[in-house]
């Protein structure tokens, strides 16, 4: 199989990834046929997943604007994936220019083509680290130099979370970041739930595990409330993708009481 020119050496191209499923889902072309097996294959059991992609990718570019509305200057965003149309430093630039943006993912196809696109861009950067060892992640970040950890940072954790299993204490390691960053500071959480539709979720974390050999973890309202503890919610709280804030009837890719996913944000006071 020939590599493409945009993936690194040594990313194996017969095990697929989260980010670049996520990717081929949203319509992307930073995927590898395995990636896009996987996700047509996901599609066949539950016919709606596309949606359940957009919805997601709406409530990131929602979340980015509340962050901004409240006064945020800086962001992190750990598991940003493969950067598609309405990437956050997009976002961010239009409003504030000199804000910067930090992606990190764990995927290096996904940090390779984030730096090929930023650069020149001095506002933004990507680092490979892993949301699950919170201490080097933080540590790496520090040493990008773009984000002040004394003044408040809007944090992104979009659809990654529920990659991270029980055992790895999700909650935990959002509270290590929670410890690490300034008070009047912003988290943005979405994660795959159980809650509305428990076959289809029992039916794509079975896919995940046994054909992608990718551990998913479809979480209760209660677990992904849970993941807040320590922050203030803002309000609505914790709810399905397309009811946190939306703007229009564009941001109603999924029918309510139907989402596959949850969402919420925070502060820290």
């Amino acid at each position: 199989m020939d590599r493409p020119s945009w993936a690194p050496e040594g990313v194996d191209m017969q095990q697929p990834s989260p980010a670049r499923m996520y990717d081929a889902l949203l319509g992307g072309s930073h995927n590898f046929a395995v990636d896009r097996m996987a996700a047509e294959m996901g599609v066949k059991l539950v016919p709606d997943l596309p949606r359940l992609a957009l919805s997601n990718r709406a409530f990131l570019r929602r979340a980015v604007r509340f962050m901004l509305d409240s006064g945020i200057r800086q962001f992190v965003d750990v598991g940003s994936g493969i950067p598609t149309a309405g990437n956050v430093h997009e976002i961010v630039h239009e409003l504030a220019p000199a804000a910067p943006v930090l992606y990190i993912d764990v995927d290096p196809v996904a940090v390779a083509h984030s730096r090929a696109i930023l650069q020149g861009n001095e506002h933004a950067g990507a680092i490979e680290a892993d949301v699950r060892e919170p201490d080097a992640m933080l540590a790496a970040v520090r040493d990008t130099g773009l984000i002040d950890f004394s003044e408040p940072v809007g944090l992104l954790l979009v659809a990654v979370l529920h990659l991270v299993a029980d055992e790895d204490d999700p909650a935990g390691k959002v509270a290590e970041l929670r410890d690490a960053v300034a008070p009047g500071s912003l988290i943005a959480i979405s994660h795959l739930s159980s809650a509305s539709r428990p076959e289809d979720a029992g039916k794509l974390g079975a896919h995940a595990v046994n054909e992608t050999k990718v551990g998913i973890h479809f979480r209760s309202r209660d677990e992904i409330t849970g993941l807040f503890q320590g922050w203030d919610m803002v309000a609505p709280g914790v709810v399905e993708l397309p009811l946190w804030r939306p703007e229009s009837e564009r941001d109603q890719h999924e029918k309510p009481g139907r989402s596959l996913g949850l969402a919420g944000v925070a502060r820290k006071d």
